[in-house]
């Protein structure tokens, strides 16, 4: 039992560690909202929100101690970026990005730290276009549903697995009991 207690919380965490992917296509003009969230009962301790391919220093977006701090942020950014729930609740981290350029175009990667020291990274491709982004969206929902369908049926295997080799110990254990189960010594009480 202990082992499929140990197994469950390692696949719950591998889960919760991983990265998550997502694309976005936006117009210019508009103002899009970049998620990335922690477990529901989480606090966020820390978020930072980068942009790996800018040149310089500074984040898109970062939140220490409780609040934002916008001198950390990198100079194309100020004024534009915003905690889409100021209070985080239920551990929402996601940030809205005002009046997208073609310059916002770009691999957003988001990481939380909560009060549990969980480690969450989300990335985020942002592409900014003149074209109809409807199609791209379906596309990218689409991707997402197959990314969902693929961890559903991982972690279904592993829960299988598990199931299975504790049944086959289970059985083991019984059969081992069975096998060397000696009647106690028989003592004629009458005299």
């Amino acid at each position: 039992m202990l082992l499929v207690v140990f197994l469950c919380s390692l696949i719950v965490s591998l889960l919760a560690a991983s990265e998550d992917h997502q694309e976005i296509k936006v117009k210019p003009g508009q103002d899009v909202p970049l998620q990335c969230r922690a477990l529901r009962n989480a606090s966020v301790k820390l978020s930072e929100w980068t942009r790996p391919d800018l040149k310089s220093d500074g984040y898109v977006f970062f939140y220490r101690n409780e609040r934002p701090y916008e001198n950390f942020q990198h100079e194309s950014f100020h004024g534009r970026v915003e905690l889409r729930d100021p209070e985080m609740k239920d551990g929402d981290a996601s940030v809205v990005l005002k009046n997208v350029t073609f310059n916002d175009t770009g691999t957003y990667e988001c990481r939380i730290v909560t009060n549990a020291r969980q480690e969450i990274k989300h990335l985020i491709d942002l592409k900014v276009t003149d074209s109809d982004h409807t199609a791209g969206d379906k596309e990218g929902g689409n991707k997402d549903e197959f990314r969902s369908i693929v961890v559903g049926l991982s972690v279904f295997g592993m829960l299988l697995v598990v199931f299975v080799v504790v049944s086959i110990c289970r059985k083991c254990k019984q059969s081992s009991e069975h096998c060397s189960y000696k009647p106690p010594p028989y003592n004629d009480v009458t005299q």
